[in-house]
């Protein structure tokens, strides 16, 4: 079937191949052009002080471009690659329009979002403890507060924008007379009733921070290099008035190049997604090509003739698979090598775990799989996960909140009731969902709780009453409390 590509008895020779030698970051400078433009950035940043800015009106953020290319040398001196430099150097900040492209892949909204959604899941209960009595109408008042002004929402979307961005601005929408009102520090006094309008949450493409001269120059300043107002629609809005999430601080001298905000999720996983998503399209390129067949053959001839050759090659791989039949002529010599799979799919989730641990959300967690490894349970990864989820909620939710109520009590609460403003606290429910068995086992200790507490005198039976009517788990919310008074009444009839 294929004698003209029988093999000649005397070939033609060979063509010496040059060989490629290898070489690693440490040997040649991949990035040199991206290591030597961050250098121009930097390394005047890192060789003035705080007083040559002050002198020449400017911030840490104003590097002067002309100097020597040399200057990479500046930061890795002899001991650091000039490669290696500039390998770290393109991870820095990518911009928040191109946070916001990578943040469209599936893989990186999961991870951007799950830990918003999760933190928030079993929601929060609001009490006060400064020992001010205030009614059961009163606390549902603010519970629906928070349902009509879709706290949940603004709550997820806090973390979860700002783990895109790297940073997200909640800002406080309260009506006031006076047009300084956001220029100035906050004042909670100035709130006044009706005045609470919600909130309102900013990309931060569309701010510019701005510092005053003591945040600029002063490094003992309890608010250096932070932002004194933030410019929003062409209006100085003073810090106090909003609540900013980072995902994570940077140094001080990276701080202008990130515009004050933090290091975001899609920065820090951009190159192990893909590296993860390009690992697992090889899997069905892999499946439909692991077989591959080598006929011998001169090749000087399939070179002369590639109409001919295509065709021949068209009728072999008619007949490739399983369910054809190979035909060969007798001298016709033909290998057929076969890859093996057996590990590819621990090679994609090898990379896939890596994109997990980078993001601090749990493969398990993530994907949806099996755990593996030492702690075959998941135990670890699901107490760390928690912690992780309780640190957003104490650092980042709960400010939003405190600053919610504060507004909603003195704008909506203290009015309608006619009562004083008063101080809320934020206790955030158990991260672990539990079932209706653990609910009642729970109940039951909280009862037998209360229970020796009267009989102990530390507490009377209103105030055991008034706590299972604001416990939400309790089956007892919304009943009305017993007086005092009616309870005093019924113990003189009975006597």
């Amino acid at each position: 079937m294929f004698d003209w590509l029988r093999r000649k008895t005397a070939s033609t020779p060979t063509p010496e191949i040059k060989k490629s030698g290898g070489f690693f970051t440490t040997e040649q400078d991949l990035r040199i052009g991206q290591s030597v433009l961050w250098a121009h950035v930097q390394s005047s940043t890192f060789q003035r002080t705080a007083a040559d800015f002050a002198a020449s009106g400017v911030g840490m953020d104003a590097n002067d471009m002309a100097d020597s290319v040399k200057q990479v040398y500046a930061l890795r001196q002899q001991n650091m690659p000039a490669a290696q430099v500039g390998w770290y150097a393109s991870q820095s900040f990518m911009g928040y329009q191109l946070c916001a492209l990578i943040a469209q892949h599936w893989l990186v909204d999961k991870a951007c979002g799950m830990p918003a959604k999760d933190a928030i899941r079993n929601g929060y209960t609001v009490t006060v403890n400064n020992g001010t009595g205030i009614d059961t109408e009163v606390m549902d008042a603010i519970r629906k507060e928070d349902k009509r002004f879709r706290m949940n929402h603004h709550m997820r979307e806090l973390v979860r924008m700002g783990r895109v961005f790297g940073i997200r601005i909640a800002m406080f929408i309260v009506q006031s007379t006076d047009p300084e009102y956001y220029a100035k520090p906050f004042n909670p006094d100035g709130v006044t009733p009706g005045s609470y309008k919600g909130i309102r949450q900013i990309d931060p493409y569309w701010t510019i921070p701005e510092l005053n001269s003591t945040a600029v120059t002063d490094p003992t300043s309890l608010h250096f290099y932070e932002p004194t107002y933030w410019r929003i629609n062409g209006k100085p809005i003073h810090h106090s008035h909003l609540i900013i999430f980072r995902t994570g601080e940077v140094p001080d001298v990276l701080k202008p190049t990130y515009h004050y905000g933090g290091v975001s999720v899609p920065q820090k996983i951009f190159e192990r997604v893909y590296a993860s998503e390009r690992t697992a399209n090889e899997a069905p390129l892999l499946a439909l090509s692991k077989r591959s067949t080598v006929v011998h053959m001169e090749v000087e001839q399939a070179i002369a003739n590639p109409a001919k050759f295509e065709q021949r090659m068209a009728t072999w791989a008619h007949y490739r698979d399983n369910h054809g039949i190979k035909v060969a002529g007798p001298e016709e010599k033909i290998e057929q090598f076969d890859t093996a799979l057996a590990d590819l799919d621990a090679v994609i989730m090898t990379q896939y775990q890596l994109v997990a641990a980078a993001a601090n959300v749990p493969a398990t967690k993530l994907f949806g799989t099996s755990p593996k490894g030492f702690n075959a349970t998941g135990e670890f990864e699901e107490s760390s996960y928690h912690e992780e989820l309780e640190s957003i909620q104490a650092h980042d939710l709960t400010p939003l909140l405190d600053r919610h109520h504060l507004l909603i009590i003195r704008s909506e609460i203290a009015p309608r009731f006619a009562i004083t403003p008063f101080e809320t606290t934020v206790s955030w429910n158990p991260l672990d969902s539990m079932t209706t068995k653990e609910h009642a086992e729970v109940n039951k200790l909280k009862a037998e709780a209360g229970a020796v507490l009267v009989q102990s005198g530390a507490i009377d039976g209103i105030d055991e009453r008034r706590r299972i009517t604001q416990d939400p788990d309790s089956g007892y919310t919304g009943i009305e409390e017993a007086m005092p008074d009616e309870l005093d009444n019924t113990d003189d009839d009975g006597a």
